[in-house]
């Protein structure tokens, strides 16, 4: 058995439905391993039908050959016939719209929730998942040390965020993990800005936040970093180091088996403790994979176990309203108990272009 068998045996088994019934398109790709915009996946103990449009047969047939996936071509509107065996149906709750809920329950169907099934799989990336993550984060780093030099005064946010995704995509990424970030001067103090058409200028603080997907896995990391110093940064270079000593003592001692409330709290008291409590806004860090933000949570309620083979962020930050704002970001995962980041070739100290 391969391991993708092994992969949707454990998820069929553990939902505890007859047949596993899914519309959702990162949980289609997640169980076949094929991107698509539209169809349904079915697992039930016998194997795993992937039913999609005539877009998409082609490709599927040819990408899924041999892997045990059988490929039909058809619509949604094929659901009622190929469920029609099975009385109980494991769907997501949380992902499958009501509408799709209650039509599966009009077809006789009991539904039973399989969106614990798909996190506890997910939430452990296997070898192959890893690579993908860490090509990801090698590509980003990548694009963004050849962006630096490229920075030129009076650039716009939008301009700078649109030579970073280009970069990206010029070395492999099939796309952006999520809209990138970029913010200049006051409006890093906003943790989600909006990228938009401010100027760049002598002395104004970066940052941006930013990641790229490679065969659908994401990566995310965010530098601060200052465009030429004016010598009017002695509060933010004080900050700056006060985030980078919290990122960084995350990275040391965070291990295996804490919590992610654990895991939030190096960081926060850190930050408490050099008189910046109040301005860490948000929490540590969010599980990265398929999705930009997925289990586990590394925040100040979070009782989420780190386990070996888990990929998230770890990013603390501090945010001063209509002044600036920073926040030092790198992918991590587990490995053998302690935090190994996939960030390897981008500085994190305080760089002035």
């Amino acid at each position: 058995m391969d391991m993708l068998s092994e992969k949707l045996g454990k998820i069929y088994r553990e939902a505890g439905a007859d047949v596993l019934y899914t519309t959702t398109d990162y949980l289609r790709r997640y169980l076949t391993g094929f991107p698509s915009s539209d169809g349904f996946v079915l697992v039930d103990g016998n194997g795993c039908t992937f039913v999609t449009d005539m877009r998409y047969a082609e490709a599927a047939q040819k990408s899924l050959e041999g892997s045990g996936i059988q490929v039909v071509v058809g619509t949604v509107a094929k659901a009622e016939e190929m469920l029609s065996p099975y009385r109980s149906v494991g769907v997501p709750y949380s992902l499958t719209p009501y509408p799709e809920l209650l039509q599966l329950q009009r077809w006789g169907h009991e539904t039973v929730d399989s969106m614990l099934a798909f996190k506890n799989a997910m939430i452990i990336k296997s070898e192959e998942e890893l690579r993908s993550i860490s090509k990801a984060c090698e590509i980003a780093e990548d694009a963004f040390n050849a962006l630096l030099p490229e920075i030129k005064e009076g650039m716009t946010e939008t301009e700078v965020a649109a030579l970073l995704e280009y970069n990206m995509r010029k070395r492999g990424a099939s796309g952006t993990s999520f809209d990138t970030i970029c913010a200049f001067g006051a409006h890093g103090s906003v943790p989600h800005y909006e990228t938009g058409n401010t100027k760049l200028k002598f002395g104004d603080a970066i940052l941006i936040d930013f990641g790229c997907k490679v065969d659908g896995y994401c990566s995310d990391i965010t530098r601060t970093f200052l465009f030429g110093d004016d010598g009017k940064h002695g509060d933010f270079k004080k900050a700056f180091q006060e985030v980078l000593a919290a990122h960084l003592l995350v990275q040391e001692t965070l291990a295996a088996g804490m919590t992610g409330k654990q895991a939030d709290a190096i960081a926060r008291e850190s930050l408490q403790k050099a008189g910046l409590g109040e301005a860490f806004t948000h929490s540590l860090g969010h599980g990265i994979g398929l999705n930009i933000h997925e289990s586990p949570n590394l925040s100040p309620r979070s009782e989420d176990v780190l386990l070996d083979g888990m990929v998230f962020s770890d990013e603390p930050g501090v945010y001063f309203a209509g002044e600036f704002g920073i926040r030092i970001e790198d992918s991590v995962t587990l490995k053998e108990g302690r935090v190994s980041s996939f960030m390897k070739k981008t500085r994190k100290d305080l760089v002035i272009l």
